[in-house]
């Protein structure tokens, strides 16, 4: 699991466009939303919605999920790790 959250920040970092953030700043239990994270925001939510479906096959079934998934890269590693296709 240490590699995809790896995969991840470089991913997001991306994905995002984040100039400012190197993937190896962003700590695994950092939160990603607010002003005490990475501070993103609904817009960004939908770009990792994306990111999941074109990296990972993967579809939110209820996006009222999406608030505890996306909270950390290692929250977001263990949905892909739990709900990824064999």
């Amino acid at each position: 699991m240490e590699e995809l959250m790896q995969n991840l920040k470089h991913q997001i970092v991306e994905q995002l466009n984040l100039q400012q953030v190197k993937a190896e700043e962003i700590c695994n239990e950092q939160n990603l939303f607010g002003p005490d994270g990475l501070g993103l925001d609904s817009i960004d939510a939908l770009e990792l919605i994306v990111l999941m479906q074109q990296k990972y096959g993967l579809k939110l079934a209820n996006p009222a999920d999406g608030q505890k998934i996306f909270q950390s890269v290692k929250t977001i590693a263990e949905y892909i790790t739990q709900n990824q296709p064999k």
